[in-house]
């Protein structure tokens, strides 16, 4: 396990410079550094008083089989949490009582929290899944030409993959 920061959580306390034994984190540009940060130390995971610092396993198990129903009903679930993360976002925007705004923007939170979650269980673009390979291969060969298409970056990911 190591340590990732989501930026879109982080306030930017810097609580997690202090924690961490090895220097792993970096608030300038948000990345903390895998190969630095200890397995499991989780510092600062638990000094991060915005939560945007949490544990991802180094190697991913791989995904189990689902049917075809199987995925498409996750899919229509993920898709109906993305409704309710709007709804709850529009909540917050149009609300007048901090509190109300405040509740909305944790539900949406939550709901986009379960919305990849879903997604990622129904195999949509999972980085050991045969489907992010067969992405980045077709990528490649409709952009390649292409003067702005990153054929690098898509090369040495499916190196990496």
């Amino acid at each position: 396990m190591h340590a990732v920061r989501n930026i879109r959580l982080c306030t930017k306390d810097c609580l997690c410079l202090f924690v961490c034994p090895t220097g792993a984190t970096d608030t300038e540009t948000g990345q903390i550094d895998a190969s630095k940060c200890l397995d499991g130390c989780r510092l600062c995971v638990d000094a991060c008083p915005s939560h945007a610092i949490f544990l991802i396993p180094k190697n991913y198990t791989p995904q189990q089989k689902k049917s075809e129903k199987t995925k498409q009903a996750l899919k229509e679930l993920a898709k109906s949490k993305a409704e309710q993360e709007r709804l709850a976002l529009d909540i917050a925007k149009e609300t007048t009582d901090p509190t109300e705004r405040q509740l909305a923007r944790a539900l949406a939170r939550s709901l986009r929290i379960l919305s990849e979650d879903l997604h990622r269980e129904s195999g949509f673009m999972l980085p050991q899944d045969e489907a992010t390979r067969a992405f980045l291969q077709e990528q490649l060969q409709k952009n390649s030409n292409s003067d702005d298409f990153p054929k690098e970056a898509v090369l040495r990911l499916l190196q990496l993959l």
